[in-house]
């Protein structure tokens, strides 16, 4: 059913909290203006929105004109969450084993609507220009992490997502969406996706879902890379069985064999 046409969803809920998703690390500060270009909200409804997010926690403003940053309550929400996955504790002694051999960062991550984002890292080279870190996100159709997660659920969920990034992005749909046969056949026969610096020219991607779903979400174990550390092929290799191994390791420590 369309959102429009829902007439349980809370509509003015849903605004405040794509106020909220218009931060990033490279834009930790935001206007009002800011939010209404993102978010094609008017002005005084945007306004209304960061009054009532400053006044129960969720924004700070700083400034002079106003500005606004994300305060402690978000924080303090995500908190619950994070607690709850045991799989974190568990798994991040062997992601670390893991990062130290392969030279890169091993991550854990989950789908949030139509991107991947990380729910734990443990890093190995800082030469990787990308920095994973606990809330970071990554694209869906255009990582090995979102390939994974793409060919691992069921067909209805697949298809549902798929369709939405299509929407959403047109070109970059057209562009990526034929990779996911060959992502899938990969799945099948080795149990991890590779990406040959289709996301990023300077990192090579791992990834290896969870066969069976873990507290109603599905993991997925990902692994990046330094390109000009070796050629692809070797480095899938080397690190593609070593992820897989990870997987089900992990998936013995949950009980979920």
């Amino acid at each position: 059913m369309a959102l429009e046409r829902d007439r349980d969803f809370a509509t003015t809920l849903a605004h405040g909290i794509d106020i909220l998703g218009c931060f990033r690390a490279d834009r930790p500060e935001l206007a009002n203006k800011d939010f209404a270009q993102q978010t094609g909200l008017s002005k005084s409804a945007v306004a209304r929105l960061t009054h009532t997010l400053v006044e129960l926690g969720f924004l700070q403003r700083v400034g002079t004109p106003a500005r606004y940053r994300l305060g402690a309550g978000v924080l303090a929400l995500s908190y619950p969450l994070l607690a709850s996955m045991q799989i974190r504790q568990l798994a991040r002694p062997l992601m670390k084993q893991l990062a130290d051999h392969a030279r890169g960062a091993v991550s854990l991550v989950v789908r949030d609507r139509l991107q991947m984002v990380y729910v734990e890292t443990a890093r190995s080279n800082d030469a990787l220009q990308t920095r994973p870190d606990i809330g970071a996100a990554l694209p869906l159709l255009s990582s090995a992490a979102g390939k994974a997660w793409l060919c691992r659920v069921a067909d209805a969920e697949r298809a549902a997502v798929l369709n939405q990034l299509r929407v959403a992005d047109a070109a970059h749909y057209a562009q990526h969406y034929p990779s996911l046969a060959s992502a899938a056949r990969d799945l099948e026969r080795k149990g991890y996706c590779g990406n040959n610096v289709q996301w990023r020219p300077d990192a090579y991607g791992f990834a290896a879902p969870l066969w069976r779903p873990y507290q109603s979400l599905v993991y997925v174990f990902n692994c990046g890379v330094p390109s000009g550390d070796g050629p692809y092929r070797e480095r899938a290799a080397d690190i593609g069985p070593r992820l897989v191994a990870l997987a089900r390791e992990t998936e013995r420590l949950l009980g979920l064999e």
